[in-house]
């Protein structure tokens, strides 16, 4: 009976995508450097926002060979206003160490690659090398919560998603993130319209995540302006300070945090730059 749910749900859920499917530039690629670049840029960030620098950072890095050449000041030119400057330098690292070793395979391996985790490397999988596995994101956490009618996480989470998963996986991936986005969502899910509210036990079994602190006056704010500052040229510490508008110390702080995270350097004249 179990199988035949899935079954079901799943040619529904199908027979949705096939009509409602959202459409953007790195959708149906199958090139596992602009799937690694998309994901990247997706890790907590709006796919609207994305698009814009999706296009810019492929155009003139176009392949992993020119991301691992191009300096960090370049990348993270491109980068700036995205936000999450590291996941930038973590690309490029990824992009250095597969031209150097090949391109991974199975999540197994991918996971390996440096700024890519569980979902990435299960994406990039899916989406590039036709592996049989789901991608689990929060959409996904969502909906798949919602159909088994209680909250899961961890193996029981991974266990639901491994025996609901579709064929083609890529494609039921993809549903399932847009049905997350665009019906199950998290607040007032539309479940009048939803494609597989036959097979679903209701929103009550999902809680929210809190929702984010403010971003205005914040330490990631902080991070992305002197970031903004420092690609357009090198700059003592009074420079940002002035460029910037914050407090000395919470700027001291946040020069600290980004040389720490090797995406900033400081000369002995206390200059300070886009790292190498």
């Amino acid at each position: 009976m179990t199988l035949l749910i899935e079954e079901e749900r799943n040619e529904a859920l199908f027979s949705w995508y096939q009509v409602e499917q959202r459409s953007f530039p790195w959708r149906g690629a199958t090139d596992p450097y602009r799937i690694l670049v998309s994901e990247t840029m997706l890790q907590q960030t709006q796919a609207s926002r994305v698009i814009p620098f999706y296009h810019r950072f492929v155009a003139r890095l176009p392949t992993t060979a020119s991301l691992a050449a191009a300096d960090l000041q370049e990348v993270l030119g491109l980068w700036t206003g995205l936000g999450y400057n590291s996941r930038g330098l973590r690309l490029r690292e990824a992009a250095r160490k597969i031209e150097a070793d090949g391109w991974p395979t199975t999540p197994e391996a991918l996971i390996e690659l440096p700024g890519v985790g569980p979902y990435t490397a299960s994406a990039i999988a899916s989406f590039a090398f036709g592996a049989s596995v789901p991608a689990v994101d929060t959409n996904l956490r969502r909906v798949l919560s919602r159909w088994h009618g209680e909250p899961l996480n961890g193996s029981s989470l991974q266990t639901a998603a491994i025996a609901s998963l579709g064929d083609p996986s890529s494609d039921w991936n993809q549903a399932m993130m847009d049905l997350g986005a665009t019906t199950c969502v998290s607040k007032m899910p539309r479940c009048g319209v939803c494609p597989v509210k036959d097979w679903c036990s209701g929103p009550a079994s999902y809680s929210p995540a809190p929702a984010q602190g403010r971003f205005e006056g914040s330490a990631r704010q902080l991070r992305g302006a002197i970031v903004r500052s420092l690609v357009r040229g090198d700059a003592a510490f009074r420079d940002i300070v002035q460029q910037t508008g914050f407090p000395t110390v919470q700027v001291e702080m946040a020069l600290a945090d980004l040389m720490s995270e090797q995406l900033v350097n400081r000369d002995e004249g206390g200059v300070y730059r886009i790292a190498e």
